[in-house]
């Protein structure tokens, strides 16, 4: 059976297909081209490397075999133009430079460079210029392969080499019998060069997005599509330094789904899986409020979420937002104790800055926190900071069509809290 992440592997690669190797999401394009670029900087270092020998190699063959007064403008070309346009790349593929840099200037100095070699060309004696005209092919195959050029670059690149020459032909510059000739095995070489340039760029891109999918199957979980509990304490660690430096509280949100073993009982256990795909839809997007924001599934019918940069104020603003939106889904739940219609049940911690930044402490007093909303009848989310036990507070149930609107739950005193954490203790 395929899976719903290989069918959209195959439906991305399919658009990218028909828009000419891009993929249609803007993000998706990004993060691969900034992927495949970093991968084949030292590819494109050495390839840049063995053009500069090619380009002092064919200038030491040049006097040795093609002499004659003639060689004087082509060494101008050589030595003004194609040379210093390869030291230039070679500087630029510097780890520095070379994600901003790089790219933008290839795109510019490979026309440069083929156009250079065509002056080289109109430069050559009748007898030179089958010789010297054999450049051209190394040119074209060079920027389809060699130099880190997408598919569309390096076409753009090869047609700019075959205008020039075509416009020395029609200028005179070349003899008719030779530029004929010479233009069309360039074109053959461009469709055999093209050919392989976008056969190995649709590869690519299959392959990124395979690795893409097999992290996802590694990281998240199969069911919800969240971040899975693995994943989940290898990014908590980061999470939690990266808080604690830019000195930013951090809140957690330890998230249960009410009486969601009795769903089972009742419904069956497809539904249940409905039921907390659904569910984690729903406190993903209620949760998730910053790029730094994680929400993971904790194990069984626990979610968990860590929100970077969040107070008690947004914390308890994100607890509310979910208890609602998991509400407002309307899932029926006849096996309720607490609704008629499915509900959650949360703790929330806080650590402000100055306090513990670490995330088992968090958790514990989350679940604590927890166990406070379940002891005061569930549906609702208690917020327990470093200091207190579980300053508890409710929010107002959100009715059903048809039902009458439930009365607002109280928040508990300290007091009150602490007896009840013992009593679900």
């Amino acid at each position: 059976m395929r899976t719903r992440s290989a069918d959209t592997a195959s439906s991305v690669a399919r658009r990218a297909r028909r828009t000419l190797l891009r993929f249609p999401d803007p993000e998706l394009e990004r993060q691969f081209l900034l992927s495949y670029r970093a991968a084949a900087r030292p590819w494109i270092r050495m390839s840049l490397v063995v053009a500069l020998s090619t380009v002092l190699g064919f200038t030491i063959i040049d006097h040795w075999l093609l002499v004659g007064p003639r060689l004087a403008r082509p060494d101008i070309w050589r030595f003004g133009l194609q040379l210093p346009l390869v030291l230039i790349m070679l500087g630029l593929t510097g780890p520095r430079p070379y994600l901003r840099w790089y790219q933008p200037a290839i795109q510019i100095a490979a026309p440069l460079f083929g156009i250079g070699t065509v002056l080289m060309a109109v430069e050559a004696t009748p007898a030179q210029l089958p010789l010297v005209a054999a450049r051209l092919l190394l040119a074209a195959f060079y920027f389809y392969f060699m130099l880190g050029l997408g598919f569309n670059a390096a076409l753009r690149s090869n047609a700019v080499l075959m205008l020039a020459y075509a416009f020395a032909a029609v200028s005179g510059a070349i003899a008719p019998v030779v530029a004929t000739y010479s233009l069309f095995v360039l074109l053959c070489a461009n469709f055999i060069g093209g050919a392989g340039c976008y056969a190995l760029e649709y590869a690519n891109r299959i392959a990124f997005l395979e690795r893409r999918r097999l992290a996802e199957v590694a990281t998240h979980d199969g069911l919800t599509g969240l971040l899975n509990r693995a994943a989940l304490e290898e990014q908590a660690r980061s999470l939690w330094q990266h808080a604690q430096l830019a000195h930013l509280p951090v809140s957690l949100l330890l998230i249960d789904i009410d009486h969601f073993k009795a769903y089972n009982d009742r419904y069956g256990h497809q539904e249940g899986d409905r039921c907390l795909r659904e569910v984690a839809t729903a406190v993903r997007s209620a949760a998730r409020r910053r790029p730094l924001d994680v929400v993971a599934r904790y194990g069984g019918e626990e979610i968990i979420a860590i929100l970077i940069d969040s107070g008690r104020a947004d914390a308890a603003a994100a607890a509310d937002s979910v208890c609602r939106a998991v509400a407002e889904l309307g899932i029926a739940h006849a096996g309720s104790g607490t609704r008629s219609y499915v509900t959650v049940s949360i703790g929330v911690a806080t650590v402000e800055p100055g306090g513990d930044y670490s995330h088992e402490p968090a958790v514990r007093l989350a679940d604590q926190a927890l166990y406070a909303t379940k002891a005061r009848g569930r549906d609702g989310w208690s917020h327990a900071g470093s200091a207190d036990a579980a300053a508890a507070t409710a929010v107002t149930p959100v009715p059903r069509p048809g039902e009458a609107p439930a009365g607002e739950a109280q928040p508990l005193d300290e007091a009150q809290a602490a007896e009840l954490l013992k009593t679900a203790s």
